[in-house]
């Protein structure tokens, strides 16, 4: 994971955390490209939950910014819910994928309000 890479998943954690939204972009960009950002559109990206209860988890104050399996809970989504998100969060490990979630393995972590959710119990909508 680059430096850059690093930045902007702490931004997104900083985020998820305190509620606050964050354009992790503007803050890493520079000042020529930070008024172009800050024009750009909000994020429109809507996912629908497919498995039957998912919990958003928020990443304890020693798990990083990523969460993992053993976070706390924020709450559950159910399936069918549609909730927005165009951050994702990546677990790297040693040895191979970070969960095993919805019947599916994987490593991707999509940041929503409240907290992070395993991108394999969730399928892009629009």
């Amino acid at each position: 994971m680059t430096m850059k890479q690093h930045v902007l998943a702490l931004f997104a954690a900083l985020a998820v955390l305190t509620g606050v939204t964050v354009a992790p972009q503007v803050a890493a960009a520079s000042p020529h490209r930070a008024a172009a950002l800050a024009a750009a559109k909000p994020c429109t990206t809507t996912w629908e939950v497919t498995g039957r209860k998912v919990a958003v988890r928020r990443p304890a104050w020693n798990d990083g910014p990523v969460a993992t399996t053993t976070s706390p809970v924020h709450h559950y989504l159910h399936r069918g819910d549609r909730v927005t998100s165009c951050t994702v969060a990546v677990a790297r490990t040693e040895s191979g994928p970070a969960y095993r979630k919805c019947g599916k393995t994987g490593s991707l972590w999509r940041v929503v309000p409240g907290g992070q959710v395993p991108q394999t119990c969730l399928k892009r909508v629009r």
